[in-house]
């Protein structure tokens, strides 16, 4: 019998790669000295770059760019190969990096996010995959297409700052400088959602709330996105609101695909084909993943969803170990998941099972394992 350990993150309480030793030392006590592997994984979202990172054997490239607010933010991304890099834009353009009380959709920019891909240009990387999730703007993209060597300008002929206050502004748009390696470049785009550019399930009014836009300033971001849309669909004769995901991530989405010819592709798909999950398959009896809450998002992107799925098509059986199961948890057995055992073995409130976090999962880990060992017997 040979394992594998695939979990997401357990958010807030056990990483993905602590799954794998607790899963790893539980197994080994069920079923003595077993083979096992485990590769950490990530749906796209927070973390994705280190999961990537750790199951490839890649490096961290250090880099220094600007923030939301155009501060100096010391960050990285990944170098998977000599040609592949891995970018996380939360890590130069996220929320997390600024304080609640400075949060303002109108005055933050994904600059920074376009100064990593210009550094992994610089670097030679020619296949380029960005996690595009939590980011604190909504600004189009251009402030990553700034950095890239795009102008926006308003009816003066003068350049914008790139910011969600200047969409209202933009006048026209000058991709004569835009930097001509990005040709050469295979760039995927990871992403989840299917929200278009404008309107009400558009990049303002669906997630600019959370970013600090107030019903307002939402109206008026809204506006200057109708504005920059049109202006795009001017220049490239392409509606960004045809485009399943243009509004994801404040719009970097539409960017990303316009200007760059970037691929929107699912964000743990991607993940499994950087870490060639199919090929790790081979000879696996059982596979053991999870997250945090099993419910009916998990399957809509999560890692539960592309896990079974793979593992469905290969006849490989899988289970989850997860923090909890919510409403809708049982549609996942649709995608490949034979059954889902969860941490929490009692009533506590959510304090104690964050304390406990690392104790519990790996007492759940034992009696999954011994429910799985008593299968075997019969």
């Amino acid at each position: 019998m040979k394992l594998l350990f695939a979990s997401d993150s357990l958010k807030g309480t056990i990483t993905s790669p602590q799954t794998i030793d607790l899963l790893g030392k539980a197994a080994n006590e069920v079923f003595g000295r077993c083979e096992w592997e485990g590769i950490p994984v990530a749906d796209g979202g927070e973390g994705t770059a280190d999961a990537v990172i750790s199951a490839v054997r890649g490096e961290r490239v250090p880099v220094t760019v600007h923030g939301p607010l155009l501060e100096t933010v010391h960050t990285y991304y990944g170098s998977l190969d000599e040609n592949r890099a891995i970018i996380e834009m939360a890590a130069a353009s996220g929320l997390t990096l600024i304080p609640e009380s400075q949060r303002d959709p109108r005055t933050t920019t994904s600059f920074g996010t376009g100064e990593m891909i210009k550094d992994a240009l610089n670097r030679g990387f020619t296949d380029i995959s960005i996690a595009i999730g939590g980011s604190a703007t909504n600004d189009g993209g251009m402030g990553c297409m700034k950095a890239l060597g795009v102008r926006f300008l308003d009816v003066s002929g003068e350049e914008l700052n790139g910011r969600g206050e200047d969409l209202i502004r933009v006048s026209s748009i000058d991709t004569s400088g835009l930097d001509p390696r990005l040709k050469q470049v295979n760039l995927t785009v990871m992403c989840d959602v299917n929200n278009p550019l404008c309107g009400p399930d558009g990049a303002a009014y669906t997630f600019g709330k959370q970013k600090g836009g107030t019903p307002p300033v939402l109206d008026h971001l809204e506006n200057g996105m109708i504005n920059y849309r049109d202006i795009i669909i001017q220049k490239f004769g392409i509606n960004p609101d045809e485009i399943p995901g243009s509004g994801a991530a404040g719009g970097l989405g539409a960017a990303l695909c316009i200007f760059l010819g970037g691929q929107l592709k699912s964000g743990i798909e991607t993940v499994l084909d950087l870490i060639d999950f199919d090929s790790r398959l081979n000879g696996v009896s059982l596979v053991v993943t999870g997250e945090g809450r099993a419910d009916w998002q998990s399957c809509f992107g999560k890692v539960m969803q592309g896990i079974g799925q793979r593992c469905r098509q290969r006849g490989i059986p899988a289970v989850a170990l997860t923090g909890s199961m919510g409403p809708g948890a049982e549609k996942i057995y649709d995608y490949g998941i034979r059954s889902i055992m969860t941490t929490v073995n009692g009533v506590m409130d959510l304090n104690e099972a964050f304390n406990r976090a690392e104790d519990l999962y790996y007492q759940g880990a034992i009696r999954m394992f011994r429910l799985i060992a008593l299968g075997m017997e019969l």
